[in-house]
């Protein structure tokens, strides 16, 4: 017989897994439409509730906090809050409270005061973007002296203290990026790689995701192509990426380590330059729809922070090993699949 979880029931009866954990746990208001749609899925699967975890929730309550960026400053951290709300519906019946903390993607000193509110939480787990490398390492180290378990989702830091990283191989992501360009620009062309808005030196992904990509060219035989990295803030962009292409007549194409794909092609618009970057944000689907965009790398940020959840959850109530990795496809979008994205 077959098993039904929550999601399985909400997809069947075409509500939330939010309105299927309040019908089956009595608790919280529901339209009449959508309390017969849940029970008349609940009397054809003949659904038994989950006794076990009933009884967990009675005995101990367990408490994870997520740390992450603001999805107000930067959109990309929007889909990683979705993911987090349906972690909280799905698992709130097992006794687990699940709390976001935000911090600013552009501010040092804003990650780390949000850490140190939640060491002062004492929670049983923490599931941590790993933004900054120096103070990742610090905090690691400090949730680690007080017991607490430390998980790392999108951004691959190799550091102690942590317990699993969920993600993308971000040098292997380089390396996909590279072999893309190669098939879209000439041979031996001029390429541009582009980090935006982040210390390059304090961000570990902008640099695992170059290297990925100067490796595969420099491994190729007998090839010239001539690779230039900048850094840009987004507020100056449009001056650096007018000054780049007046300073590089040559260029062909152009590697954006970051989701802000779209702010490079909003203004390289007009010009015969190849861009590949990260993400299915709203403005970088427009671009990609446009053909401004050629590539986009789907970096499945609501998996990555769902699964990390997971694991945690899995552990903390059934003593469940967590895996030291869990890396995710590198999945490519151009305009001819995206719609199988959009629609899941």
């Amino acid at each position: 017989m077959k098993k039904y979880t929550i999601k399985d029931i909400a997809k069947l009866a075409d509500v939330s897994k939010g309105t299927v954990d309040r019908v089956i746990h009595k608790r919280g208001k529901v339209s009449t439409k959508a309390l017969e749609k849940v029970n008349a899925v609940l009397n054809e699967i003949d659904y038994k509730p989950n006794l076990l975890a009933r009884s967990l929730k009675n005995t101990k309550e367990y408490h994870i906090c997520v740390v992450l960026p603001d999805y107000k400053e930067d959109s990309f951290w929007l889909p990683c809050y979705e993911g987090i709300q349906e972690a909280i519906n799905e698992f709130a019946s097992f006794g687990v409270f699940i709390e976001p903390f935000l911090f600013n993607p552009n501010d040092v000193a804003s990650f780390v005061t949000v850490n140190n509110k939640v060491l002062k939480l004492s929670p049983n787990a923490v599931l941590l973007t790993p933004l900054f490398y120096k103070e990742t390492i610090k905090i690691a180290t400090s949730y680690a002296a007080s017991n607490i378990i430390v998980s790392k989702f999108n951004n691959q830091l190799e550091i102690e203290n942590t317990t699993n990283f969920v993600g993308q191989d971000l040098f292997k992501s380089g390396r996909v990026a590279a072999s893309l360009m190669k098939i879209i620009v000439p041979n031996n062309s001029n390429i541009a790689i582009i980090h935006i808005d982040e210390d390059f030196n304090n961000a570990i992904h902008m640099q695992e995701k170059e290297k990925g990509f100067r490796a595969y060219f420099n491994e190729l035989k007998e090839s010239n192509y001539q690779i230039t990295t900048y850094g840009f803030k987004n507020i100056d962009l449009k001056e650096k990426i007018n000054h780049v292409l007046n300073l590089n007549k040559n260029l062909v194409g152009i590697f954006v380590t970051t989701s802000k794909t779209y702010s490079v092609a909003e203004f390289t618009k007009g010009k015969d330059i190849k861009i590949i970057g990260y993400d299915l944000l709203n403005e970088n689907i427009r671009y990609l729809k446009s053909n401004h965009i050629d590539f986009l790398i789907h970096q499945n940020p609501k998996k990555q922070v769902y699964l990390g959840l997971t694991y945690l959850v899995e552990h903390l109530l059934f003593n469940k090993k967590i895996p030291a990795k869990s890396l995710l496809p590198i999945d490519i979008v151009n305009t001819e699949n995206l719609e199988t994205y959009l629609e899941n």
